[in-house]
Order: C-alpha cells, then structure tokens, then sequence
C-alpha cells in the first residue's frame, strides 16, 4: 500500500467520513430516509441538549449526564461502543436487559426514602393511587391508537409512573425488544419533571387552591416505621406475587434504615452501591440512544405516548386532591366544622419520581405562598406513588404474561 492509499484509507475510517449514512435504496419515505442519513449528526445533537439540560439547567444532573454521555458514545461512527460485544453492550446485557440494576436501585431508593409522611397522613395514598390512571390511559391508547400488542401497550403505558427502574423491570419481561425506547423516555421524563409537571399543576388549580396550607403532620413513631415496610411486603406476597422483586427490594432497602441495627448495609445501599449502579444503568440506557435504535417512527410514537402516560398521571394526582377535597367540604359541612383540606399540588407528587415530584410541588406551592411549605406533606403521595408503580406493573405482569 503506497501513501496516498494509506491516506485515503486513514480518511475512510475516521469519524467525519462515516458520520453521514449512504442513501438506503429500499427505504422509500423520505422522512425515514432523512433519519437514515443523518441520523448520527442528529443524536449527537440531542445528546448535547441532554447534556445541557443536566449540567446547566440542572435538571436531574445524576441521571441525564451518564444517559447524554452513554448516547454520545453511542453514536460514534465505527467504535462499535454500543455492540453486544462493546463497553456499553456488556453493561446493558448484565445489568438492564437481566433485570439486575432495576432491583438494586429499588433498595437504594427504599434505603433513602422516608415513609413516615404516607404513615401520617394515609389518605395521601390515594393521591399516589390515582396517578397510576397515566398507566392505564396510556396502555388503552397504545393498543386502541397506535396498534401496538398488550404487552407492548404494557411496557409503554408503565412510564406513565416516572419511575425508570419499574419500566426496565417490567419492558424486559414484557417486550425487550422495546426496552432501549422506552428506558430513554422514561427516564428523560424523570429528569424533566420540573419542566413537564408546573404547566399542568397550574392549568388544572385555582391560585387559592395553590394557597391551601396544610397541617403538620403528626410524628411517626420508629414501631410504626418498622412495621410499615413489612406489612405492605405481605399484602404483596399475599395478592400480587408478580410485584414481590421490585416491592421486596424497597422495603428490604427501608427496613434497613428504619430497623437502627444494620446501618452499614444501609449506608452502603444509599450511597455507595446507588451510585455505582447509577453510573453504570445510566451509560447503558444511553446506549440505547444510537441513531440505528432510536431514530425510528415506532421510538417516536413510544416518546408520544410517554410524555401523555406522565401528563395524564400528574393531571388525574391533581384532580384526585380537587375530589377529595369536595368529599371533605361536604362532610365538614355535614358536621358543622371546618374543613381540612389538601393543597391540590401535592397530588402531582403521586407519580414516582422521588423526590423531584415533591420538591415541584413544593416550589410551585411557594411561589403562590411564600410561608406554604408543602414537601413532607407532597412526600405522602410521592412515596406512595412509588409502591404504587410497582404494584401497576405486578398487574401488568400478571396481566400480559
């Protein structure tokens, strides 16, 4: 091999040279041939807005920085960084498409999670209950609209609960072949609940309602928040087995904190381990965000029901909170007392983004009332949002295998 074809190959392998795709005969819309092209240039554009969103903006940074960078390795024309047999690949395999890194975090955030404000005001778990509907809306409209199978309507319509760990868990027994799509989404819309949730919380509330200040809560005892974790163990083992990996490991990981003698494991669950296991689902799930995977009409139908799983599960928190509170004014009336009403922004916390959905509730409440401090009250739903995604997705399992 002479110079000059030496340098024409060294060109012919560089990145510059491969970042744009040969135009495919056999695809005939032009739409699809466009993602075809050019699709590497576009993820990694995409990958930089993630990048910015986390770094600048600040949103979700432990989850969107590690997903951005995983895509942008991703999409690096020839690494092959993403292949079964490549440094993400290898991770992806083992800890996502196994089901292993799911659980884990499920201990982590059981570890990290107080249940004291769901122990002392229960009636917060219908907040977390009603949320759930964003599931279900989104599993009807996946499979009457879009013409996707029940177990993929399934897969998608667990997003719904902004909980990433229960749509991996449940898409890799449900439809793998779905599972890069609706991993990214789901935890995309995680990071970027404090964009999506505010618009929705504002357009269904009244700026009085905004201003509802709620009593302090009572204080739980260390009984109590010992017992908690089992008790809802067994009502799992007793009527939903198929929820029992994702339940056992959050009230494993909360028994620990709450129980005073195991304070080593969880430590280790809450910081230590989470953030291993952080680094590494996060670079995975990026790596689900290479052009050939994730630029396709299906990831786009998938991206839209999504965001609507999430926005009808934030709406019906809300508009849950609003019932209630008129079957209270009713009541109280009834009794000739005043009514103990909820602030209709903590039912937004009912989807399972621990904390980030109470810390919203919490802001958008300070910003109508400066003195209305509504994050351990918001923590009721959130925390029971949390069970209650993983109680949706044992019966979706239940259901659709």
């Amino acid at each position: 091999m002479d110079l000059k074809e030496g340098l024409l190959a060294l060109w012919q392998s560089t990145g510059i040279m491969n970042m744009v795709e040969s135009v495919d005969p056999t695809i005939t819309n032009g739409f699809e041939q466009f993602l075809h092209q050019f699709g590497h240039p576009i993820m990694l554009v995409i990958c930089c807005f993630l990048l910015w969103l986390g770094i600048k903006k600040q949103y979700e940074p432990l989850l969107l920085v590690p997903i951005a960078f995983g895509g942008l390795l991703s999409n690096i024309p020839l690494a092959g960084i993403a292949d079964p047999t490549g440094f993400l690949g290898i991770i992806y395999e083992a800890g996502i498409h196994k089901g292993l890194f799911p659980l884990i975090i499920f201990m982590g955030v059981g570890a990290m999670t107080d249940f004291g404000p769901l122990i002392a005001n229960p009636k917060t778990a219908l907040l977390g209950g009603a949320a759930q509907f964003g599931i279900f809306g989104a599993l009807l409209l996946a499979l009457c609209c879009f013409g996707f199978t029940l177990p993929e309507a399934g897969s998608i319509g667990i997003i719904g609960g902004a909980d990433g760990p229960t749509s991996i868990f449940v898409t890799s027994k449900l439809a793998p072949h779905l599972l890069g799509a609706i991993a990214v989404a789901a935890y995309s819309y995680m990071a970027l609940v404090p964009v999506i949730q505010p618009p929705i919380m504002k357009l269904l509330t009244t700026a009085k309602e905004r201003q509802i200040q709620m009593d302090q809560l009572r204080m739980v005892s260390k009984r109590e928040k010992i017992v908690f974790p089992l008790v809802v163990l067994f009502l799992c083992i007793i009527f939903l087995p198929d929820a029992c990996p994702l339940v056992g490991a959050l009230t494993f990981g909360n028994l620990c904190k709450e129980c005073g003698v195991v304070d080593r494991l969880s430590d280790t669950m809450q910081n230590a381990l989470i953030n291993i296991v952080t680094i590494f689902l996060g670079l995975s799930v990026g790596s689900k965000l290479s052009a050939e995977q994730f630029l396709t009409v299906q990831t786009l139908f998938i991206l839209l029901l999504g965001i609507l799983a999430f926005s009808f599960a934030t709406g019906a928190g809300v508009l849950m909170a609003k019932l209630m509170n008129l079957c209270e004014i009713i009541i109280a009336k009834m009794q000739g007392r005043e009514p103990n009403l909820i602030n209709p922004l903590i039912g937004s916390a009912g989807v399972s983004a621990v904390p980030m959905a109470a810390r919203v509730s919490n802001k958008v409440g300070l910003e109508f009332n400066p003195q209305n401090y509504l994050l351990m009250h918001a923590m009721g739903p959130n925390v029971s949002g949390v069970i209650g995604s993983a109680v949706a997705a044992g019966i979706l399992l239940a259901l659709c295998h």
